[in-house]
C-alpha cells in the first residue's frame, strides 16, 4: 500500500512538472516571429546534443561556420548533468540549459543556427528550434531526423516535399535532401520563414542526409563522448 501512495505522489508530481512546462511553452509562443530572413548570414552554426544514459551526462557541441565555404571558425563544447528524461514534446527542457552554456562560450556569433529538433512542427508550435531562437533572439531551423507530428513522405527525388499539418495549417514539410535516403523534418525556429528555411537546408546539405553544420556537430558530441 505504501509503495502504491508513492507512485501515486510520484505521478501527480510529474504531471503537475508537465503542466508547468506546457505554461511556459504557451506564453512563449506568443513570442514567435516568422519573417524572411533580411539577408543571407555570414556566420551559421549546427547545435546537437548527446547524451551518456549511464551517468545522466549531455554534451553539446556547436560548430560555427562560414556560409559560403563551410570553413569552420569555431567550436565549443560543453558537458552537464542531465536532470529532465527525454519526453517528447518537451525536449527543450532537457537541451536548452546545455545548449545555452555552450553558446556563451563562443567568441563568434552566428546569424542562423540548425538545430537538431523540431521548430514549429509541434502541438504546442514550440520545438527545441523554437524555443531556442526565442531565447537567443537569433533565426533558427529545426531539422529533425523524425517527425513529432505524424506526415506523409515525399517523392523520392531531391527537394522533393511533404506537407507537416497541425490544426489543417502547416507547421513544416518532411524534406528530401538526397534520393534513396529517409526525410528530414524541416520547420522554422524564430525569426526565418518556412520557404527559407527549406532553402537554407537544402544549400546547407552537401554529400550527406543532413546539414553539413548539424553533422559535424553531432560528430564532436560523440567524440566527447569518447
Amino acid at each position: 500500500m505504501h509503495s502504491k501512495n508513492i507512485k501515486l505522489s510520484e505521478r501527480k508530481r510529474n504531471n503537475l512538472i508537465l503542466e508547468k512546462f506546457k505554461k511556459i511553452q504557451e506564453r512563449l509562443s506568443y513570442k514567435i516571429k516568422l519573417q524572411p530572413l533580411k539577408k543571407e548570414p555570414d556566420l551559421i552554426a549546427g547545435v546537437d546534443v548527446s547524451y551518456d544514459e549511464k551517468e545522466n551526462f549531455g554534451y553539446a557541441a556547436i560548430v560555427v561556420m562560414k556560409w559560403e565555404t563551410f570553413e569552420i571558425i569555431e567550436i565549443k563544447f560543453f558537458k552537464g548533468k542531465v536532470i529532465i528524461p527525454y519526453i517528447p514534446g518537451f525536449l527543450s527542457f532537457r537541451e536548452v540549459p546545455l545548449i545555452l552554456k555552450c553558446f556563451y562560450k563562443l567568441k563568434y556569433r552566428p546569424e542562423l543556427i540548425f538545430v537538431d529538433g523540431q521548430g514549429i512542427a509541434h502541438p504546442r508550435k514550440m520545438g527545441l528550434a523554437t524555443h531556442l531562437g526565442i531565447l537567443l533572439n537569433i533565426p533558427t531551423i529545426g531539422c529533425a531526423k523524425k517527425p513529432l507530428i505524424k506526415c506523409e513522405y515525399p517523392d523520392n527525388k531531391k527537394g522533393a516535399l511533404s506537407p507537416i499539418f497541425l490544426d489543417k495549417e502547416i507547421v513544416g514539410y518532411a524534406l528530401r535532401t538526397k534520393p534513396g535516403v529517409k526525410p528530414v523534418f524541416v520547420s522554422p525556429g524564430n525569426l526565418i520563414s518556412m520557404e527559407d528555411s527549406i532553402k537554407m537546408v537544402l544549400k546547407a546539405v552537401r554529400k550527406y542526409r543532413i546539414p553539413e553544420p548539424l553533422r559535424l556537430a553531432h560528430q564532436f558530441t560523440q567524440k566527447i563522448k569518447k
